[in-house]
């Protein structure tokens, strides 16, 4: 019996107003064919969902969709996940021989490394690996020092969850995001000036490891190839990728804190939509 290959996932991170669902859009707008799953963390928040439904040749709705997975007219999937990641990529795991790639788009409140660290979980393991993991910077929010387009947002949502953490400064969020990145977009670049884009980029590199590529883009316009195919893998070094950013992280801290100040905790919430392994 023929051994399929593992299916490449690439998920997308950022925070609410980055421009993921504009990427995700490019991306699914040149997919050349290619049959793509698309996941989104919460169904009706991205502006993406709806509009894909409306290509579905079953006539799908979004009551219908919640939770659910269907097969589009263009050959792709569209999955809605809230609290049960686990299963739905269980049911495209079962599919895999159908499909070329599964993108993810995480809110923009969901860090990315419970759900990296999802993909250890042997059945998936098994299956599927993490090709990139592709942090969507919003340049003009970071060159402004607020690190999100929509600041205020952002806290509203944060403070209605829950399991998120709500005591870090976006920053430190921030941080997260690009501590699990193998491929950084700097969105809207054409938005600032160069001056500003060079700080960002600076700004950016500082919480990156060296071998991380850092690219701008504006309205999420990047080559396809670019974007897919990097074969990084995170799944198997997440956990020591992430380590060492907070470690650098600290370190940064430690020098601008005097000896009697402990360091801000880096511990996170469980935050979805990895809430439950299976």
């Amino acid at each position: 019996m023929k051994t399929l290959a593992k299916l490449p996932v690439t998920i997308v991170t950022g925070f609410l107003g980055s421009g993921k669902t504009t990427l995700l859009r490019h991306m699914l707008d040149n997919a050349q064919g290619r049959r793509i799953a698309v996941i989104v963390n919460e169904f009706g928040e991205l502006g993406i969902d709806g509009e894909i439904l409306k290509q579905c040749s079953i006539g799908c709705t979004e009551e219908e969709a919640n939770g659910r997975v269907y097969e589009l007219a263009n050959g792709c999937l569209c999955c809605t996940v809230q609290e049960e990641f686990f299963p739905v990529m269980r049911e495209l795991v079962a599919r895999r021989g159908d499909l070329d790639h599964i993108l993810i788009e995480t809110s923009g409140l969901a860090l990315p490394k419970p759900l990296v660290q999802a993909f250890q979980w042997p059945e998936i393991r098994s299956a599927c690996t993490v090709d990139a993991v592709i942090t969507v910077v919003d340049s003009p929010a970071v060159a402004a020092g607020t690190f999100a387009a929509f600041p205020d947002q952002v806290d509203a949502q944060r403070k209605l969850d829950p399991n998120l953490d709500h005591e870090s400064p976006l920053h430190e969020l921030f941080a997260d995001q690009l501590a699990s990145a193998d491929l950084v977009i700097l969105n809207k670049a054409d938005l600032i000036s160069a001056e500003d884009l060079a700080r960002v980029r600076l700004e950016v590199a500082e919480e990156l490891p060296p071998a991380v590529k850092v690219i701008e883009a504006s309205s999420g316009r990047v080559p396809l190839d670019v974007l897919i195919g990097l074969g990084a893998s995170s799944e198997a070094h997440i956990d020591a990728a992430t380590a060492i950013t907070t470690s650098t992280m600290m370190v940064k801290m430690t020098t601008i804190t005097t000896p009697s100040t402990p360091s801000p905790s880096t511990c996170r919430k469980p935050t979805k939509p990895c809430c439950s392994t299976p």
